[in-house]
C-alpha cells in the first residue's frame, strides 16, 4: 500500500514538472544585456550619410557631384560593416552568457530535483504513520508538539522546494529561448555582413569605372552623360508615339534561331531599368534585342531581367545606359558596329537602331534577308516574331548596326 501511495506521489510530481502547470511560475525571459553604446554612435553617423547621400543626389549632376555620391556611399557601407561586425560581437556575448546560465541552471534543477524526490518519500515515510503512534512514540507532550511541528515545517519546506523546482525548470526553459533566439539574430547579422561586404566591392568597383569611362574629365562625363539622356528620352518618345508602353502576355517564342522576346511582356516589362526610373516596357527594346542574340547562341535562359540584374551592365555615369560590353550567363560580349548584308548571310544577327527627326529611338534584331527584304524581331511590336522590317520601318531610318562579338 505504501509503495503504490508512493508510485503515486511521484507521478503527479512528474506531471508538475514536465507540464510547467503551476501558474505562479516566473515565465519572464532574462533580460539580455543592452547593445554597447559604439552601435547606437554608429547609428548616428549611418543616419548623417543617408541624409548627405539624399541631398548630393539632388545636386546638378557633374562628375565631382557623382564621386562624392560614391565616397559617401562607400563610407556609408563601412560604417554599417563596423555596426554589424560590433552588433555581432555583443550577441556573442550574450550567447556565451545564456549558455552559461543554462548549463547552471540545468544542474541547478537536476540537483533540486533529486533532493525534492528524497524529501518527499522521507516525508511520507513520517507523516504516514497516524497521530495516536506520534503521541505514543513521543517521550512526553512536548515532544509529541515538536514532532508535529517538524512534521509541518518538512511539508512547508517540500511546498517551497516544489516552487523551486518547477521555477528552475522555467528558467531553464526561458533561458533555451534566449538562447535559440540569439543564434538567429547572429546568423541574420552575418548573412547582412557578407551582403554589406559585396556591395562595398561593387561601390568601389563602380566608382572606379566612373573613372576609367570619363577619364576623370569633366567635359567627357557632361557628353557622356547627355548622350545617354538623349537615348534613354529617344526611348520613351518612340514607346509614346506607339501609343505606350502596355503590357502584353504570351509573347515568347522559341524556335531553330532561338528566341523571341517582348520588352512588354508581362513576365518583366514592369521591371525598373537597374533600378532607375525608366521600365523595360518602356525603355528597354536595346536590352531585349541583345537578350535575343544571346538565345542565338545558345544562351537559352537569358531574358531580358537577366541582363537587367546585373549593375555591371550599365554605365555608371547613367545607370540606365547599357554599356556595349555586358555578360549574362557567364559570357562576355560587345557590340561592334557592322554591315548588315555581309553578317546576315554569316548567319549572324544584327542589331539595328532606329531613330526618327524628332529623336524617338527603338531597336530591334534582323534575323534574316528574304526575298529582298529583311526579317526582324521587334522588342517593341506585339508579336514581333520574325515580320518584315518594312513593314514598321524604313532603311532611311537606320543609324546603329551592330553585331555582338564574343560568342
Amino acid at each position: 500500500m505504501i509503495m503504490k501511495k508512493l508510485c503515486l506521489i511521484l507521478a503527479f510530481l512528474a506531471f508538475f514538472l514536465s507540464s510547467g502547470f503551476l501558474a505562479f511560475a516566473d515565465t519572464s525571459p532574462t533580460p539580455t544585456p543592452a547593445s554597447s553604446q559604439s552601435v547606437a554612435d554608429l547609428q548616428n553617423k549611418i543616419n548623417d550619410l543617408k541624409s548627405k547621400i539624399s541631398d548630393l543626389q539632388g545636386q546638378e549632376q557633374t562628375l565631382s557631384s557623382q564621386i562624392a555620391v560614391y565616397d559617401s556611399q562607400i563610407n556609408l557601407t563601412e560604417l554599417q560593416i563596423q555596426s554589424t561586425k560590433q552588433q555581432i560581437n555583443d550577441l556573442t556575448l550574450d550567447i556565451d552568457t545564456a549558455n552559461k546560465k543554462i548549463s547552471t541552471v540545468e544542474s541547478s534543477l537536476d540537483n533540486l530535483t533529486k533532493v525534492l524526490i528524497n524529501k518527499i518519500v522521507a516525508t511520507y515515510e513520517v507523516g504516514s504513520a497516524p497521530q495516536f503512534q506520534t503521541l505514543i512514540a513521543s517521550s512526553n507532550f512536548s515532544d509529541f508538539v515538536k514532532r508535529a511541528n517538524y512534521l509541518r515545517l518538512a511539508q512547508a519546506h517540500d511546498k517551497k522546494l516544489i516552487y523551486d523546482t518547477v521555477q528552475a525548470k522555467n528558467s531553464y526553459a526561458n533561458q533555451k529561448n534566449i538562447f535559440q533566439d540569439q543564434k538567429k539574430k547572429a546568423e541574420d547579422l552575418q548573412a547582412d555582413l557578407a551582403s554589406y561586404s559585396n556591395q562595398l566591392d561593387q561601390e568601389k568597383s563602380e566608382k572606379a569605372t566612373l573613372l576609367s569611362q570619363t577619364q576623370g574629365s569633366e567635359s567627357n562625363y557632361q557628353s557622356l552623360l547627355a548622350q545617354a539622356q538623349a537615348q534613354l528620352a529617344g526611348f520613351t518618345g518612340f514607346a509614346d508615339s506607339q501609343g505606350g508602353a502596355s503590357l502584353l502576355s504570351g509573347q515568347t517564342v522559341c524556335d531553330d534561331w532561338g528566341c523571341y522576346y517582348n520588352q512588354r511582356d508581362s513576365s518583366w516589362g514592369g521591371n525598373a531599368l537597374n533600378g532607375t526610373q525608366y521600365t523595360l516596357a518602356s525603355d528597354g527594346c536595346l536590352i531585349t534585342a541583345m537578350a535575343m542574340v544571346y538565345t542565338h547562341y545558345g544562351h537559352r535562359n537569358v531574358t531580358p531581367q537577366t541582363i537587367n540584374s546585373n549593375p555591371q551592365n550599365f554605365a555608371a555615369y547613367y545607370p540606365a545606359y547599357l554599356n556595349n560590353t555586358i555578360s549574362a550567363d557567364g559570357t562576355t560580349s560587345t557590340r561592334y558596329g557592322s554591315s548588315i548584308d555581309s553578317e546576315l548571310q554569316a548567319g549572324r544577327p544584327v542589331i539595328v537602331g532606329i531613330r526618327y527627326s524628332n529623336g524617338d529611338t527603338h531597336f530591334v534584331v534582323l534575323t534574316d534577308y528574304n526575298g529582298g527584304n529583311y526579317l526582324m524581331n521587334d522588342p517593341f511590336t506585339a508579336n514581333g516574331h520574325r515580320i518584315p522590317f518594312a513593314s514598321k520601318y524604313s532603311l532611311s531610318s537606320i543609324f546603329e548596326t551592330d553585331r555582338m562579338q564574343g560568342f
